[in-house]
């Protein structure tokens, strides 16, 4: 069954609101979007490029005709909004999140009495950059979109929210919000924490040749550590619980390492790494050594027939050797639909000039 809604409603407007938004606008021309953001630049542009109909500097009373509201705001401010959103939504009205917490707002709404009309959310997308000027209307597209209805969310809401999602291209995952914000912390959270304590860790042993040699390798295992501080406080202190359980089991097994070092235990080393690379290689990715510098680009494509094929052909036709190609599903740490593997840095210049020149947006790794 194939679920419309006529009127949807953004609280917060960065960049998966925005292209949340974006992507509803371009399925769904006809669907009229009121949006609220503290950034008024953010939506005088939505309203230009004619992605929201109507823009509120608070959060008004007709935001009540909506029969989806998205809360895009970081965690604390989302909570914020619940008590104001429980007096002026319909009996219908469904209301979601977006964020990689899950558990705190769940309690809040329940709290609320607004848990038959909440369902969290989470789409895997994202970057290092934010704001709404680098949303696009192609994020969603074939990525891992969590939803965690409660025990009390409405079944036909839940159903109906779900089919909708999956009709704006994404892949809906449903879990319980305890699951959620503990895989969460494992893939996401976490490994954001070890890449900054890896650049505090070269930074405060610098003399002055460090930052010039760590390149490459260490760039790219890093590179999630450049997010925005601001939405890492959040999200760290709002899934404290899991996380320090995870850096906790961290801090053994690192323990457990030292100790072996110091009594020599090579065939302790080769197994740690052998089960490292042997679980790693089993992740749904193009497996590379942690160091290696990989030579990737990431490129926007709609979702039709065809269009894989025709940018690959064109790299084809000049020349250029592709080491692998494939669509990107958790994009939590990547942007753009396609990855493009290369075999070196000309290739990937080369090749995004290429594209770029017909038209397509490039993200370089």
């Amino acid at each position: 069954m194939q679920y419309q809604y006529t009127t949807i409603g953004f609280l917060g407007l960065g960049l998966i609101g925005g292209s949340i938004a974006r992507t509803i606008r371009r399925i769904h021309p006809e669907t009229v979007i009121l949006g609220y953001d503290e950034n008024k630049e953010s939506l005088e542009l939505a309203a230009a490029e004619g992605v929201l109909d109507k823009t509120f500097d608070h959060i008004d009373p007709e935001f009540g005709s909506c029969d989806i509201i998205y809360l895009c705001a970081p965690v604390e401010i989302n909570i914020s909004f619940l008590p104001v959103l429980k007096e002026i939504i319909s009996e219908d009205c469904i209301i979601s999140d977006v964020g990689s917490v899950k558990e705190p707002v769940q309690k809040a709404v329940d709290a609320c009495g607004l848990q038959e009309n909440f369902i969290g959310g989470h789409p895997m997308v994202g970057s290092e950059k934010s704001g709404y000027a680098n949303s696009n209307d192609h994020l969603l597209e074939n990525a891992y979109y969590f939803i965690t209805p409660s025990g009390n969310t409405r079944f036909s809401l839940t159903a109906g929210f779900q089919a909708y999602t999956t009709g704006l291209g994404a892949l809906v995952v449903a879990l319980a919000p305890s699951e959620h914000d503990f895989i969460t912390a494992a893939i996401s959270h976490v490994p954001h924490i070890i890449a900054c304590e890896l650049v505090h860790l070269v930074r405060r042993n610098d003399n002055g040749m460090l930052r010039q040699l760590a390149a490459g390798g260490f760039k790219d295992i890093t590179r999630i550590a450049s997010s925005s501080p601001i939405m890492w406080e959040q999200i760290c202190t709002n899934n404290s619980g899991n996380i320090k359980s995870l850096l906790r089991d961290m801090i053994a097994d690192l323990t457990e390492v030292i100790n072996e070092l110091e009594e020599n235990h090579g065939d302790y080393v080769n197994e740690y790494f052998r089960e490292a690379g042997e679980y790693r290689s089993s992740v749904p990715d193009n497996s590379q050594g942690l160091f290696d510098k990989i030579h990737k680009i990431y490129v926007d494509i709609p979702d039709e027939p065809g269009t894989l094929a025709t940018a690959a052909s064109q790299l084809a036709f000049n020349n250029i050797n592709i080491k692998n190609i494939g669509i990107v599903h958790n994009r939590e740490f990547e942007e753009g639909v396609m990855e493009i593997m290369l075999y070196d840095e000309e290739s990937c210049e080369k090749a995004a000039q290429i594209l770029e020149s017909r038209n397509y947006i490039v993200h370089r790794r």
